[in-house]
């Protein structure tokens, strides 16, 4: 399963520090290179907007503001992203609510294997 992420770029948006250095030691364990973690909005839109990666996670609330402007950058870039949320599926809008999530706290094997799955669809 590591194998396949050998050397991914991933773009890390969540805004807890703790939370965003454990995804990160996560990711760099599994091969991965890291772009962020990112705490905020602005800067997150920044970055996915000019920024070259090959999947993003993305925690939903992010000091109270809703990440989807960012997710909505990336899904027009084509690059596929992971939500990462405290609260229950119902919380995605319609528009997400097919798209991959992790309810946090969740393990290294749960996220590397949604990671996994979502690269192999993405190659197909």
């Amino acid at each position: 399963m590591t194998a396949l992420l050998q050397g991914l770029r991933v773009l890390v948006v969540e805004d807890e520090y703790l939370v965003a250095s454990l995804i990160e030691d996560m990711l760099k364990s599994a091969g991965c290179i890291v772009a962020g973690p990112i705490p905020r909005l602005a800067e997150a839109l920044d970055v996915a907007r000019r920024e070259a990666c090959d999947v993003a996670l993305l925690d939903i609330n992010l000091a109270g503001e809703r990440i989807y402007p960012v997710a909505e950058v990336l899904a027009q870039r084509d690059v596929p992203f992971i939500f990462l949320t405290g609260y229950g599926t119902g919380a995605l809008p319609d528009e997400y609510a097919e798209r991959p999530h992790l309810h946090k706290p969740f393990r290294l094997n749960e996220l590397l294997g949604v990671m996994s799955n979502l690269v192999k669809a993405t190659a197909n």
